[in-house]
């Protein structure tokens, strides 16, 4: 496969035949008049951009704690190369660049604090309720939680971007009716007893492209973190062709290069062959499928924007390096073990005495009600948090809160 930046008329230009229209959105659970100025994709990116939840991202662990250091990525860094990188995808396909931007925005705030040894301490906490998922979360903030309007909770989001935050990484529901990765989160359901969002079918290829986004940004950059933290060394990304073939790239071209400025030009072409190699495979899935509208491109039955089986083996090898060196790493593990006890005794503490939830809306009526109602809001609770303000409040509530370094 080769990339043609000529076929199928990508680049700049007017949007694809088979692109998400914002002039012609399925609208939203509240109907609102548009606007004379921006399309109703470019309103939610913006909405979504001005809320507490985009906030609490630059506080939320990616893979290592605030504590290690300032140059680490966190939630909201990670979130911003990850809206970079989709809508770059989307100007080269020609598809509406506000809608892939937004998916890519809002895909990570239902993501507790600690990253995903949150997520996980918090889902065994719930279990017998539901358990958590981090991505009804986010659809829970983007309809519910978030308490900005006069007229609706949450957002009031269009269609279009609630079915690529919910669907960016395929569908939730088979032929079947069974969900495609076990069953689907209630809250996902209750949601789209009122709005369906068709979990049967693929998404959007805006949202493709800001899932595919999302593993280009974070299998590039969580490789840069492991660098600086020195739980990675060069020569074990030798162990993967791909990384290897850069590197002599680079050194080739750069001998002597001081490490930083090494370590970003391996960087910068992992994300543009990866990139590339994305556009080329869609290119060739859109002339196998030939859709005449963003429909089509939700029942062609496949992902279109998605790694060429050599990059999808690249991709893999990637991430095995990373669970292996990092993810794993006994430092992390012991680190990762201290953030799920803090999660666990925040849980436990709330449901005792919601009353140490301070500030949270429900919070007069949240003694009175029944186990479910009120474990979920204190899920809500813990998931809305911050790295920095679980700990101040684990501080405040125990004698002992560990130090995550």
């Amino acid at each position: 496969m080769t990339l043609d930046r000529h076929a199928l008329g990508f680049g700049a230009g007017e949007r694809a035949i088979f692109a998400s229209d914002p002039w012609a959105s399925r609208g939203r659970l509240y109907p609102e008049t548009g606007s004379p100025t921006r399309s109703d994709f470019q309103r939610d990116r913006d909405r979504i951009v001005h809320t507490t939840a985009f906030r609490r991202l630059k506080h939320k662990t990616q893979v290592f704690i605030a504590a290690d250091g300032d140059h680490y990525r966190t939630r909201l860094t990670h979130t911003i190369e990850v809206a970079q990188i989709a809508r770059a995808l989307a100007r080269a396909m020609r598809l509406d660049e506000d809608l892939a931007e937004g998916v890519a925005l809002v895909h990570d705030f239902g993501h507790t604090p600690f990253g995903h040894t949150g997520e996980d301490a918090l889902h065994e906490m719930l279990a017998p309720y539901g358990g958590f998922d981090h991505n009804a979360q986010s659809l829970r903030i983007v309809t519910k939680l978030e308490r900005r309007y006069a007229e609706f909770d949450g957002l009031n989001l269009t269609w279009e971007s609630l079915e690529g935050l919910v669907k960016h990484n395929g569908p939730l529901v088979a032929a079947n009716g069974e969900g495609t990765r076990g069953p689907v989160p209630q809250p996902i359901l209750d949601y789209c007893a009122l709005h369906d969002l068709e979990l049967a079918s693929f998404a959007s290829l805006e949202a493709q492209v800001a899932a595919i986004a999302d593993d280009i940004a974070y299998n590039t950059h969580d490789i840069d973190d492991g660098l600086r933290s020195g739980y990675l060394k060069f020569e074990m990304l030798e162990e993967i062709p791909f990384l290897a073939g850069l590197m002599r790239e680079v050194g080739d071209r750069y001998p002597g290069l001081e490490a930083s400025r090494f370590t970003h030009e391996i960087m910068r072409r992992q994300i543009t062959a990866m990139v590339e190699d994305v556009i080329t495979v869609a290119q060739d899935n859109l002339k196998d499928i030939r859709p005449q509208s963003a429909a089509d491109v939700r029942n062609a039955g496949r992902v279109i924007a998605t790694f060429s089986p050599a990059m999808a083996e690249t991709d893999r090898l990637i991430k095995k390096m990373l669970m292996t060196r990092i993810y794993r790493h006994p430092d992390v593990m012991r680190v990762r073990k201290d953030a799920a006890l803090i999660v666990t005794d925040l849980y436990k503490a709330f449901m005792a005495d919601p009353r140490e939830m301070l500030k949270h809306y429900w919070i007069d009526q949240i003694p009175g009600m029944a186990e479910p109602a009120k474990a979920r809001h204190v899920g809500d609770y813990l998931a809305g948090m911050t790295d920095t303000y679980a700990i101040s409040v684990h501080r405040r509530l125990f004698d002992h809160t560990p130090d995550l370094r």
